[in-house]
């Protein structure tokens, strides 16, 4: 049965690159969740680097997920790249990672951005702030994501929904940091601000401050700089949360070697590499995301957001409060 069920996943929409000509022990083989032409740039550079081939199936999290699970020991699978901790942490919880000893990981990322017990290792960082109108809201205005609660900004709110992970992770941060029943009250006063319902995504919810149909919400910071990319003169701005407290609530795309990876050696070279400054400079600028390594600057056009000061917690707790942040929101009517 498990059989089956991972030849069905394998029909879902993922992509293959066959390996060039090579060794196998030179091979290494991802799972990914990052879109094509986020991945494929970096993957030609270590092989331009080191000669060494690398394959890859792409789809979403759940799935990639559930065919470790199914394929077991037989995995073909030698890394798992995915985005936002809270997949990462289930991943690790469900046993498909495998924790390393590498100094070169541990050096070049923060313990902030790595697994405790070192399964995975955050690749690149996404804030998620606030956006606002800059034509009907002044910067003054705004402060935390707990303010958004109060009705000062009644029916003048959007948020994206709360089945997207980028959420749940937020809301469950806030209970790491301020405890169940404080973040309800929180969220159930964003429910009660919310000037139409809930987006699908961060771009439609952008769109709707630019047409005057909300003055404010929360976004992740790389839709943000594609939106304004192509659109250089639309009236909205970040604003960096919570800056005179905890600071504002940061995620990671990241990755770990599998469990039952057959190529474990060159997959953990391929990490380590992917941590360092020169892949981390690839990874910044593909999608305006921050660099995961000190070491590595923003982008430029990243950069021109200005700095901010992050929450200080260990992502991992994006994960172990998931559980908790979505029935919370259930409770709270965010849809």
């Amino acid at each position: 049965m498990s059989r089956w069920f991972a030849v069905g996943l394998a029909l879902m929409g993922c992509v293959w690159l066959a390996p060039s000509a090579g060794s196998a022990a030179e091979e290494v083989v991802i799972y990914s969740a990052r879109k094509e032409h986020l991945l494929k740039p970096l993957l030609d550079a270590y092989r331009a680097k080191t000669g060494v081939e690398t394959r890859y199936l792409t789809d979403n999290e759940g799935p990639l997920l559930a065919r470790l699970q199914a394929e077991g020991a037989g995995t073909p699978a030698d890394l798992l790249i995915t985005v936002d901790a809270g997949n990462l942490w289930h991943a690790g919880e469900q046993g498909v990672l495998a924790p390393l000893e590498s100094p070169v990981l541990t050096a070049n990322i923060p313990e902030q951005l790595r697994d405790p017990k070192n399964q995975w290792f955050g690749l690149s960082v996404r804030a998620r702030t606030m956006v606002y109108s800059t034509e009907r809201v002044k910067p003054a205005e705004l402060t935390s994501y707990e303010d958004l609660a109060e009705a000062k900004w009644k029916g003048r709110l959007c948020l994206r929904s709360s089945e997207k992970i980028y959420n749940q992770s937020l809301v469950a941060m806030l209970i790491a940091r301020l405890g169940e029943a404080s973040t309800e009250k929180i969220v159930r006063g964003w429910v009660g601000n919310l000037a139409v319902p809930v987006f699908s995504n961060d771009t439609k919810l952008m769109e709707a401050i630019i047409a005057g149909k909300c003055d404010v919400g929360v976004v992740n910071t790389y839709y943000y700089g594609t939106l304004k990319k192509e659109k250089p003169s639309a009236p909205i701005a970040l604003f960096w949360a919570n800056q005179q407290t905890n600071g504002t609530h940061i995620n990671v795309s990241g990755g770990g070697v599998t469990r039952h990876a057959k190529h474990r050696a060159a997959a953990i070279k391929l990490l380590e590499w992917l941590s360092s400054p020169e892949a981390q400079g690839i990874f910044a600028e593909l999608n305006m995301e921050y660099p995961a390594n000190p070491q590595v600057k923003p982008h430029a056009s990243v950069a021109e957001w200005g700095s901010f000061k992050s929450e200080g917690l260990n992502v991992s707790l994006a994960g172990q409060y998931q559980a908790d942040a979505v029935r919370l929101m259930d409770r709270a009517g965010y849809k």
